[in-house]
């Protein structure tokens, strides 16, 4: 499978998922500056990366939803083609509407980085399907704008239709209903604060997030 990764300046983690997703597919992905306006074709996956893309100026996210590349990545998307977003790429794919609610400060105002209890809430997503729901997994969290809001009304449509993906299974930042990640009605957009690509190994303390990208490369092959 062909994977591209969206390079924003600021990112910081564009490297570890590009060494996560080389290990999975056995290919390196494409590395995309965010300046381009054309992503390879025949992509299967584009994945955009934790960081502090604008070194979160103005809001997280804000300024990264509006480099050119971000037409091509919505055009993707609505073609069906995985989109996933990690900790700033979750606040990116907010702010350019693939998924809902927002990303705002910490509820504690402190920036959180430690490994973290999740529990799976749905397996049904391409994303999912490595998992079974309520499978317990660690990742490692890196952030000070983790702390997802929506609307009653969003929240509980999010809730009805499955599309809560991920869970905290412990007080991390005062998300609503301890949404970690969630997806977009056709599971194929996953916007995750964890970082799964820092856990894929055994010297990174375990697999679960391996798991992810396997799930995901099995279902859309």
């Amino acid at each position: 499978m062909k994977t591209a990764v969206v390079v924003f300046p600021g990112s910081n983690c564009d490297r570890d998922v590009a060494v996560a997703l080389r290990e999975v597919t056995g290919t390196a992905p494409t590395m995309v500056w965010h300046g381009d306006s054309d992503l390879p074709g025949d992509i299967g996956l584009i994945a955009l990366p934790g960081g502090f893309s604008y070194g979160d100026y103005l809001r997280c996210g804000a300024i990264a939803a509006r480099s050119p590349i971000v037409a091509a990545v919505k055009a993707a998307a609505e073609r069906g083609v995985p989109v996933l977003g990690i900790c700033n790429g979750f606040q990116i794919l907010t702010e350019i509407g693939l998924l809902p609610g927002a990303l705002i400060r910490n509820q504690g105002l402190d920036f959180v980085c430690r490994d973290v209890a999740l529990t799976v809430a749905n397996d049904r997503s391409a994303f999912t399907s490595g998992y079974t729901a309520g499978d317990a997994v660690r990742f490692p969290v890196a952030h000070h704008d983790g702390n997802y809001v929506a609307d009653e009304a969003v929240l509980d449509r999010l809730e009805g239709e499955g599309r809560v993906a991920f869970r905290y299974a412990e007080a991390v930042n005062g998300s609503a209903r301890d949404i970690a990640g969630i997806v977009d009605e056709r599971g194929t957009v996953l916007g995750l604060m964890p970082h799964p690509e820092r856990r894929i190994e055994a010297a990174h303390g375990g697999n679960d997030g391996r798991r992810l990208f396997e799930g995901l490369l099995a279902a859309v092959s």
